[in-house]
């Protein structure tokens, strides 16, 4: 793997984990780009409001509630970028309900697209924080999260912007079930080595690995992103890293 660059000029500075700015939130960043399509401004308009979560308001007892049918489970996907994963997901699993939350509202347009166009009835969306989603979601209601190619936030003293803190590692905890598992890709090696040992300290997950091949290769089924191809196609090798939550 390619290591990220790092910031010389604050290489004196003290880690800061970012609890405090996780406490506060954990999105940074442009949440709009280039400017909407007609059709995608409409679906922001008109089937967004229909498949937006209202944190605003208590959260189901039951998570499933949220989708029409029989959903067997729910998992969330953190940062879904143009929705290529977790369309795939979703198409795959019609018995799983999928919360995908992505404040970049280029993002949003692309999915909704995506969702209209395969008629797919077991995706929720949240336009925000996931921070904040994480904390409105009840004890226990994940069967798995998934975070694939996250801003790496290269630079020392923007390290507290990365999503992976102590503060987010212990609210996943605390919404996955036992058994349910943090699924984690990046092509990047230092914020592998970062995930790695945050998540190594808590108490609440285990590190799935048995073998080399198990972070080196994709695990079964699994749809790779644009970026995940444009990486390949410049040379950098991604980390597939799977983390079960015990009891």
């Amino acid at each position: 793997m390619i290591s990220a660059p790092r910031d010389t000029g604050d290489r004196d500075a003290p880690p800061d984990d970012g609890a405090s700015a996780h406490a506060h939130g954990s999105f940074f960043g442009r949440r709009k780009g280039h400017k909407l399509r007609i059709h995608q401004a409409d679906l922001i308009d008109n089937l967004l409001p229909h498949l937006a979560l209202d944190i605003g308001t208590p959260a189901p007892v039951r998570l499933a509630d949220l989708f029409d049918g029989d959903i067997e489970d729910v998992r969330l996907e953190i940062g879904f970028g143009g929705g290529e994963h977790l369309i795939a997901e979703a198409q795959a699993f019609p018995n799983i309900g999928f919360i995908g939350c992505e404040p970049y509202v280029n993002g949003m347009a692309k999915i909704l697209t995506q969702i209209e166009t395969h008629n797919l009835g077991n995706i929720r969306l949240y336009a925000g924080d996931a921070a904040e989603l994480l904390a409105w979601a009840p004890p226990r209601s994940l069967a798995r999260i998934d975070l694939i190619h996250p801003d790496p936030w290269p630079k020392r003293r923007h390290w507290k912007r990365r999503f992976v803190q102590d503060a987010t590692v212990e609210a996943m905890a605390r919404i996955l079930k036992d058994g349910g598992e943090f699924r984690f890709v990046s092509d990047i090696d230092e914020y592998c080595a970062w995930t790695l040992a945050h998540l190594m300290r808590s108490s609440d997950f285990l590190w799935t690995a048995e073998r080399a091949a198990d972070w080196r290769q994709p695990w079964d089924g699994y749809t790779m992103t644009r970026y995940g191809r444009k990486a390949e196609r410049e040379g950098r090798v991604a980390a597939y890293l799977r983390f079960r939550r015990v009891s």
